[in-house]
């Protein structure tokens, strides 16, 4: 039998977005996690330098193992070792290799609903059930200790992502303290999705690795480090699981780009720029904030990280999908529909990212105004 994988709707938005944009129509895209920036200019500059100089070839870059193996005792206090590290196309290949040393087929992977909708279809594809926990605002829409225990029987694992997609939401240090303990008393594997570090607006996010060590955490240089389209990103393995990832990196993903790897190094040591862009998803986050209630937007999730506001719609709309359709063709302004995030209630949620730029935040936001006032 071969597993049912739901669509991406909001790569339809983007397709539309396209479309319209070939027609001579002036689009925004909010549809999309990813940067309006580009990678950092000395990233650039190194990869210019190897195209101009080498051939190329499958290759996994000791010094950028080691430069990730070190960041992780720079920023969070925790010891990983190079061989622990393996580098991968993105953050999708390294959660897929991350499920595929973890469980059989018919394993429980418990995840937060909303959540980020590969999750759900990754698990699926590879025969493992996804056992989704309903979070609203009570719980500030993550996973939680009290939940995740709540469950009988005890899944096998769980996803854990702070900052969350779509929702922004950064599960707080006692919290995951809390989780980690109801993982160690039930046995649960714990994947951490880390991808979004970086971007907070408050304290920094904690690693997973500080409370559980043998977490398998996932990391990409798609969006601190503004390299979306370079397709890198790694994968953190407890030391038991070594064997097992290299087995399968080698037969199912080989390595990622070399002119990636070779930017990624020099990347980790551009962070004045890096915080350059931070401050101005800083200040599309305010624009939003203040604006959104202005549209009548009240009801949105704490957008503690990341570059997303996660908006409840439910009084204009119980089609989330219909309804970004329609505010692209009338504004040009390109969303995410809830229902790729959550089945059962997004279809009354719309997500919002912030990572344009200011200008064109500033431009969504006029345009929308008037839209949303025809609807109120």
């Amino acid at each position: 039998m071969i597993a049912h994988v739901e669509p991406f709707h909001a790569t339809t938005i983007g397709r539309l977005a396209y479309e319209l944009a070939a027609q001579g129509r002036d689009v925004i895209h909010l549809e999309y996690g990813q940067p309006s920036t580009g990678a950092p200019a000395a990233a650039i500059a190194a990869a210019h330098a190897v195209l101009d100089s080498e051939a190329g070839g499958y290759w996994e870059s000791p010094a950028l193992r080691e430069r990730i193996a070190r960041h992780y005792a720079e920023a969070y206090g925790v010891t990983v070792s190079p061989e622990q590290v393996f580098l991968t196309c993105g953050a999708s290949p390294a959660f897929v290799l991350a499920l595929s040393c973890l469980f059989r087929p018919g394993a429980r992977v418990a995840l937060a609903r909303p959540g980020y909708v590969a999750y759900r279809n990754a698990l699926r594809t590879l025969y493992i059930e996804p056992v989704e926990m309903a979070c609203g605002p009570a719980e500030r829409y993550q996973v939680t200790a009290a939940a995740l225990d709540a469950i009988d029987p005890a899944p096998d694992g769980v996803i854990i992502a702070s900052p969350a997609n779509p929702t922004g939401t950064v599960i707080p240090p006692e919290e995951l303290a809390a989780i980690a303990k109801v993982c160690a008393r039930k046995g649960i594997a714990v994947i951490s999705d880390e991808i979004y570090h970086g971007l907070t607006y408050g304290p920094a996010a904690q690693s997973m690795l500080q409370h559980v060590p043998d977490t398998l955490a996932v990391n990409s240089f798609s969006k601190w480090f503004s390299m979306a389209g370079w397709r890198l990103g790694w994968l953190v393995v407890p030391p038991a699981l070594i064997d097992a990832a290299r087995a399968r990196i080698a037969n199912l993903f080989l390595t990622p780009p070399v002119l990636a790897q070779h930017a990624g190094l020099v990347a980790f040591d551009c962070d004045e720029e890096l915080h350059g862009h931070l401050a101005n998803y800083a200040r599309n986050r305010e624009l939003l904030l203040a604006a959104l209630p202005r549209l009548g937007l009240a009801h949105i999730a704490p957008p503690d990280g990341a570059f997303y506001i996660w908006a409840d719609i439910g009084h204009l709309t119980n089609d989330s999908f219909a309804f970004c359709r329609q505010l692209l063709a009338d504004t040009g302004v390109a969303t995410a529909p809830g229902i790729d995030f959550d089945p059962v209630d997004g279809n009354r949620f719309i997500r919002f990212s912030f990572a344009a730029s200011t200008p064109e935040i500033e431009d969504a936001i006029e345009r929308m105004a008037v839209w949303f006032a025809a609807r109120a």
